[in-house]
């Protein structure tokens, strides 16, 4: 035999962590940080249910307080019956109270008309929902949604009740005038309690709130009214081209010794004023406008 020696060979222990697993144990950490951050900032999931929930996206439709994003849609469904769409919303932690008993929802799309112009900053994004917080403390999981935004939110004022067999030419936003200046508007219209009339609620702006006194008459003055005969001639009256699309309410007061009235105060809205009504020509102090 030879003398040639045997090669040992050497054992090296294998390192159980290498510097290639590094940059993936960073991320896995980063991303459960990431998750927990998200579900600790997570709220209630909440429903509403829409007429039509055309135009909203699950997890892109935000729902919005006064500018800011306080959660988005989760998920859209139908109801049993399919005639509404049920819209869950995730709200985020610091908005749950919102989510109170009250509580009112609106989906918010572009609306172009004579007398406003809304919602134009979601033509691009899309449809988002905005929310009107309620005045109960009880929280609320299920909510009905309005077919329409509500108007006059938040603003000051004397809110009224203008009672008419048929309110024509009348809608959400129609002005209310005195001696032909917009002193209030239309911010409600349903059904009276008797289902015999329609309740038209009105808002007067709190300068002009004063005009208001017992004995005070509203009449309709949308439209075009027309009046004369074969021999007199057709005479037509139209207050402006904006009645035609918005309609529009006037009001007189008999004398500025007649007391002030109530909020929630019922009048009856005449299709028409009485010549003395016309001649009505109280003097009222108004208070100073505020910038």
């Amino acid at each position: 035999m030879t003398g040639e020696q045997i090669p040992k060979a050497r054992i090296r222990r294998r390192r159980l962590f290498r510097l290639v697993w590094v940059v993936p144990a960073i991320a896995l950490v980063v991303a459960g940080w990431l998750v927990w951050q998200h579900m600790r900032a997570m709220g209630p999931e909440i429903k509403i249910r829409f007429a039509d929930a055309s135009g909203l996206r699950v997890g892109q439709t935000p729902i919005n307080y006064r500018g800011v994003q306080i959660g988005e849609v989760s998920g859209i469904e139908l109801t049993e019956d399919r005639r509404q769409a049920v819209v869950k919303v995730r709200l985020s932690k610091s908005a749950a109270p919102l989510a109170s008993e009250g509580a009112q929802f609106w989906i918010v799309r572009p609306q172009i008309g004579l007398n406003q112009v809304t919602g134009l900053s979601t033509v691009l994004s899309g449809p988002e929902i905005n929310l009107l917080p309620g005045k109960g403390e009880n929280p609320q999981s299920e909510f009905a949604g309005l077919d329409n935004p509500p108007t006059a939110i938040g603003m000051p004022g004397l809110r009224l009740v203008l009672r008419a067999e048929r309110p024509k030419g009348i809608r959400v936003n129609t002005p209310v005038n005195y001696r032909g200046v917009e002193v209030g508007m239309v911010h409600k219209i349903e059904l009276a309690p008797n289902a015999a009339s329609a309740d038209i609620h009105i808002l007067i702006h709190n300068r002009y709130a004063s005009l208001v006194r017992a004995g005070s008459a509203f009449w309709n003055t949308s439209g075009i009214h027309a009046s004369g005969g074969i021999l007199k001639g057709i005479e037509l009256e139209l207050e402006s081209l904006r009645t035609l699309y918005t309609g529009a309410i006037e009001f007189a007061t008999p004398s500025e010794g007649a007391a002030r009235v109530k909020p929630g105060t019922v009048f009856f809205l005449y299709d028409k004023p009485k010549d003395e009504w016309l001649s009505w020509l109280p003097r009222i102090a108004l208070p100073p406008e505020r910038n």
